[in-house]
């Protein structure tokens, strides 16, 4: 039977009436925000609710009655569901209606993208992210044409190089601001936990070692009980081998190699290798490697990116938090930064890129919220190993969303025009993925010979996106993320008496 405008209106009725329900189940939290925060997290935590459940016979109903469908309505849903109502009618009376309207949130936005990446270079397009190769510290020419032709953002990484390197960077950029009279600011990546190849027999010397699909590998921290003809790894990071269990996926280069452990036995495992995708077929010396399945007690921040502040902190203007997985991680770094005593710290971009971070997203953006500016990077590479290729297109859009609910701006990374960037051809689907990435507030694009070209291809792309920046028609099912914070209602662990308090 056809919903009636009056069953319609009922509906919203309830929903509003849940939305400001949930909003209030959330009070203890939304007490630990800044004041300046709180329409972003009321947002936030409202949109979760909203996405918690199946809505997509009632953005059926909407759409049928020539109403918005809601479904571009992340940065402000409660005051969207109350203009609905409005043209069904309904009369709000003084100080009911939601402050936060499209207007407000799209201005807030921009504001937070300006303080993290500078002013838009144009209305309407994307900041552009440049990651910086070693060269780049001798190639004054390079770094003026970069400029010139749109980097507004240069990212070091602190994975690679030093400080002395990392100083002549700086330098380069500062000198070719004052040239071309443009600004720049200056991004660094913190190291995190380095999970590479090491080899430790069979290759060792060469650096490489050639396998094939069915092979049996060995993973552990020492080549003790192995011989030389042993094909053993260690992922030069203490703790992983002991979180191994059979059955546990293990991915090499970026998910070019992978296997799973058949045995876990007391300091190593065996790997039985099932894809050797390469077409060399070699495993190689200080490549990344993945655990999706097992939970690693690896800390986020380690002593050598402890060691590393001082220096970053000095000359950043954004810090990239590699490998972040909990609210507990970004308390760690905050408290480390405390620890320099500066008068003001470089602004925090989370960088998403496990299957932890994925699920406690809203409780890393609540967490963040207490220490503004910041911004979260979706870090495609190691993200799409660890949960699959075939689910990074739906999680990439719905760390879009959920960021777009909390007024965060998103840094678009990994890949982006990369066989571009490497040959000076693009394939046809990453210009696709390029126009995608333009609907971010900034978008990274890795290092190689071509950038300058790439520079060039991605602004041509973003300037005929722009145009068209309105968003498709989204339908609401659930998403899992915001199941679990809606279900989970304590994000920060309070005990019940704090709580009943």
């Amino acid at each position: 039977m056809k919903t009636t405008l009056q069953e319609l209106a009922h509906e919203l009725a309830e929903l509003e009436a849940s939305l400001i329900g949930v909003t209030h189940e959330f009070d203890v939290y939304l007490d630990r925000i800044p004041v300046d925060q709180r329409v972003a997290a009321i947002n936030l935590i409202q949109y979760l609710y909203f996405r918690s459940e199946d809505r997509k016979s009632l953005q059926s109903k909407l759409h049928y009655y020539g109403f918005s469908a809601l479904s571009n309505s992340e940065n402000h849903l409660h005051r969207q569901v109350q203009t609905i109502r409005q043209r069904l009618g309904h009369t709000y009376e003084e100080g009911e209606l939601n402050p936060c309207t499209y207007k407000f949130s799209r201005k807030r936005l921009e504001q937070n993208s300006k303080i993290l990446f500078g002013k838009q270079a144009q209305a309407k397009m994307p900041t552009v992210m440049v990651t910086f190769a070693t060269d780049f510290a001798d190639n004054p020419e390079l770094i003026e044409r970069l400029l010139l032709n749109g980097m507004q953002v240069a990212r070091i990484n602190c994975a690679h190089d030093d400080q002395a390197v990392w100083q002549k960077m700086i330098d380069q950029v500062r000198a070719a601001e004052e040239k071309t009279g443009l600004s720049c600011k200056i991004y660094f990546d913190l190291a995190g936990p380095k999970i590479r190849t090491s080899l430790l027999a069979k290759g060792k010397e060469e650096g490489k070692v050639k396998v094939e699909e069915g092979d049996e590998i060995w993973l552990a921290e020492s080549k003790q009980d192995f011989s030389a003809e042993d094909i053993v790894i260690s992922p030069n990071e203490k703790g992983i081998i002991s979180s191994l269990q059979e059955g546990h996926r293990v991915f090499i280069d970026d998910g070019e190699i992978s296997g799973v452990v058949i045995k876990a036995m007391q300091g190593k495992a065996a790997v039985k290798l099932e894809r050797v995708a390469s077409k060399k077929g070699k495993i190689k010396s200080e490549k990344g490697i993945n655990f999706p399945d097992s939970p690693l007690s690896i800390p986020s921040l380690t002593d050598y990116d402890k060691e590393c502040l001082p220096f970053i902190t000095a000359h950043a203007d954004l810090l990239g938090y590699s490998f972040v997985k909990t609210p507990g991680d970004i308390t760690k770094l905050n408290n480390e930064l405390k620890k320099l005593k500066l008068k003001k710290h470089p602004a925090i971009i989370l960088k998403i890129e496990t299957p932890e971070s994925v699920r406690n997203l809203p409780a890393l953006l609540f967490e963040a919220m207490k220490t503004p500016p910041f911004g979260i990077m979706i870090a495609r590479g190691d993200l799409a190993v660890e949960i699959g290729f075939g689910r990074m297109g739906e999680i990439q859009d719905q760390i879009s969303w959920i960021c777009e609910a909390a007024h965060v701006p998103v840094v678009w990374a990994t890949q982006v025009l990369e066989k571009l960037q490497k040959s000076g051809m693009p394939t046809r689907s990453e210009i696709t993925d390029a126009v995608q990435a333009s609907l971010a507030e900034c978008v990274m694009i890795n290092k190689g010979n071509h950038t300058i070209r790439v520079l060039k291809t991605l602004k041509e792309i973003m300037q005929r996106t722009a145009g068209h920046r309105t968003k498709k028609r989204f339908i609401f099912r659930p998403l899992s993320i915001a199941i679990d914070f809606i279900e989970s209602k304590n994000i920060y662990n309070i005990p019940p008496k704090a709580e009943e308090k």
